[in-house]
């Protein structure tokens, strides 16, 4: 059964490990990745990603992205969204911090953090607007 506006709105905003896909080219398969993200209700979609990634290209290159989030307990639930890139600006320190609280418990945010820093490079923030959903509980079936 698919979800209302906001029993969709309210299961995106929660942290679950998105699937992004993203278009590569007439000749192969799109790119499927697991990545974090953050959603408001309402708002606009954000992931942040290697500012010169194979992924970050590709975003550029298509100007769109799909995000599909899920679940399997109690019930199976997903929502997928698609939508054109509205905005790309660079990652900030609060936007790791932002994204890391959202994903992991508050002791393992400093360690990650850092080692995000000092690791990752320049990040890329994508933004998204979702455009077209599909959702569905398939235990309300």
């Amino acid at each position: 059964m698919p979800l209302s506006v906001d029993e969709r709105e309210r299961f995106l905003a929660e942290p679950h490990i998105g699937s992004l896909a993203v278009a590569r080219g007439a000749d192969r398969p799109p790119l499927v990745v697991p990545v974090w993200y953050q959603y408001t209700p309402g708002g606009e979609l954000w992931v942040m990603t290697g500012a010169n990634s194979v992924k970050a290209r590709l975003i550029r290159a298509a100007g769109q992205f799909s995000l599909l989030v899920e679940r399997v307990e109690p019930t199976i639930r997903y929502v997928s969204v698609e939508g054109a890139v509205t905005r790309t600006e660079p990652a900030t320190r609060a936007h790791l911090e932002e994204i890391s609280r959202r994903y992991l418990p508050e002791e393992k945010v400093p360690g990650y953090m850092a080692m995000a820093e000092a690791t990752h490079g320049e990040q890329v923030i994508f933004y998204m607007r979702p455009e077209r959903w599909f959702s569905s509980d398939l235990g309300t079936v």
